[in-house]
C-alpha cells in the first residue's frame, strides 16, 4: 500500500494504545476510532471513503490491530479493545512508531508461521495474502454491530421485563424460582430461587437485578450482602457493570456467597442456555445465529 507507510501506521497505532490505556476496562472500538481520528490531520487518502462506506483510515488501522491482536498486545471482545499487560510493555519499550508496528508485525509473521495452513510463505508473500486479516475484520466489525444492537435493545427494556428476563434464565439453568417482585418497593430483592421443587434443600438464591446507568459501587454491594444469611446464595445482575471496588469485595468474600453477572456475562448464558428458555423466554430477547468464514485463531 504505496499511500501508507509503516511509521504512519506506527503513529496512528502508538496513539490508539495511548487512548486504550487510559481505559483499563477496555473502550468499544468505534469510539476509540472516532477519538483517533480526531487525534490527527487526515490526508486526502486516508479521509478516503470506500464504495460500501466508512473511512479508508479506519480500516487502515484495523488491519493494523491484527497484528497487535495476533502479537498478545491486544484484545477484542464483543467490540471492545483493550491493552495487555505485554501490550502496555510493548508500547514502553518501542518508543519509535515505526519500530512499534514492525515488532508487532514481526510478532504476526511469527504467529502466521505456525498456522497449519502457512506453507512455505515468505514474509513478503505472508504481507499480500490480506484475506485471513480481511476476514477478521469482516467478523469483528460485525460482531461490533451486533453487540451495540443487542446493548442498545437491553437497555431499552423496561425494568419488570429485564426482571422476568432474569428469572426466565434461572429456569432454564434448573432453578426453581418461587418468587419475582411485583411493580413497587421490593425490599432490596427482586427474584428468590431455589436448587429444588419446594424450597426445602439450602442454598436460598437471592437475586437483585438493576437497569441504571451507573457501575454498582463497593456501598451498592453491601447494601445487598446485609439481606444475605449464612444459607443464602446472591446474585446481582446489573446492565451497568461494577466499579473495581465492588469487583474486589465480592472475589474476597470469605462468609458471604456472591456473584456479580455483567451485561456480557449474562448475554453469554442467554446463548447457552438458549435452547432451555421457553418460547415466551425467547421473545424476550430473540437471537438468531449468522455464520460467517471464521478468522485465524
Amino acid at each position: 500500500m504505496a499511500e501508507i507507510t509503516r511509521r504512519r501506521t506506527g503513529e496512528f497505532l502508538r496513539k490508539l494504545f495511548e487512548i486504550l490505556q487510559k481505559n483499563p476496562d477496555g473502550v468499544p472500538a468505534r469510539d476509540a476510532l472516532t477519538v483517533l481520528g480526531s487525534g490527527f490531520q487526515l490526508s486526502e487518502y486516508e479521509r478516503g471513503e470506500y464504495p460500501s462506506g466508512g473511512r479508508r483510515f479506519e480500516n487502515i488501522v484495523r488491519f493494523a490491530t491484527v497484528d497487535c491482536t495476533k502479537a498478545g498486545w491486544l484484545v477484542k471482545s464483543k467490540g471492545r479493545w483493550s491493552v495487555t499487560d505485554a501490550g502496555k510493555t510493548a508500547f514502553k519499550n518501542y518508543n519509535d512508531p515505526e519500530v512499534f508496528y514492525k515488532e508487532a508485525v514481526k510478532l504476526y509473521h511469527a504467529w502466521k508461521s505456525n498456522q497449519p495452513d502457512s506453507g512455505n510463505a515468505n514474509e513478503s508473500e505472508i504481507e499480500d495474502a490480506t484475506s485471513g486479516k480481511a476476514v477478521s475484520i469482516t467478523f469483528e466489525t460485525s460482531e461490533e454491530q451486533a453487540w451495540a444492537e443487542i446493548e442498545h435493545y437491553m437497555h431499552g427494556m423496561q425494568p419488570m421485563e429485564f426482571q422476568e428476563l432474569v428469572a426466565d434464565l434461572l429456569r432454564a439453568m434448573s432453578y426453581h424460582v418461587s418468587w419475582v417482585s411485583p411493580p413497587g418497593k421490593d425490599g432490596g430483592i427482586d427474584i428468590l430461587a431455589h436448587t429444588d421443587p419446594l424450597g426445602t434443600r439450602p442454598p436460598r438464591i437471592k437475586v437483585q437485578v438493576k437497569r441504571k446507568k451507573d457501575p454498582v459501587t463497593s456501598e451498592g454491594l453491601r447494601s445487598f450482602m446485609a439481606l444475605l444469611s449464612d444459607d443464602d446464595v446472591g446474585l446481582f445482575v446489573t446492565l451497568s457493570g461494577f466499579t473495581k471496588d465492588a469487583a474486589e469485595e465480592a472475589r474476597t468474600q470469605e462468609k458471604r456467597k456472591i456473584t456479580l453477572i455483567d451485561l456480557e456475562n449474562l448475554f453469554d448464558l442467554w446463548v447457552e442456555y438458549y435452547g432451555k428458555l421457553s418460547d415466551d423466554a425467547r421473545r424476550r430477547l430473540p437471537l438468531r445465529p449468522i455464520y460467517f468464514l471464521a478468522p485465524e485463531t
